[in-house]
C-alpha cells in the first residue's frame, strides 16, 4: 500500500474503533512512552481489563 492509503486506512480504523468503543493500545503505549518515561506501559490484556473496569465496572450508573 502506499503512504497515503495506509494512513487513510489507519484512520479509519482508530474512528472505526472509537466510535464501537473500542480502546487504542497502541496510542495508549505512545502516550505513556511519551508523556511518562519513567512509567512501564500495562501490558495489552492488563490495559483492555482496566479500559472494560473503567467503562463497564460498579459504580457506574448506566441505563441498560
Amino acid at each position: 500500500m502506499s503512504p497515503s492509503i495506509t494512513e487513510a486506512w489507519r484512520w479509519l480504523e482508530r474512528t472505526a474503533r472509537l466510535a464501537i468503543g473500542v480502546p487504542d493500545y497502541a496510542a495508549y503505549v505512545a502516550h505513556v512512552r511519551s508523556h511518562h518515561p519513567e512509567r512501564t506501559p500495562m501490558t495489552r490484556e492488563e490495559f483492555f481489563v482496566e479500559r472494560m473496569q473503567a467503562r463497564y465496572g460498579k459504580g457506574r450508573s448506566r441505563c441498560c
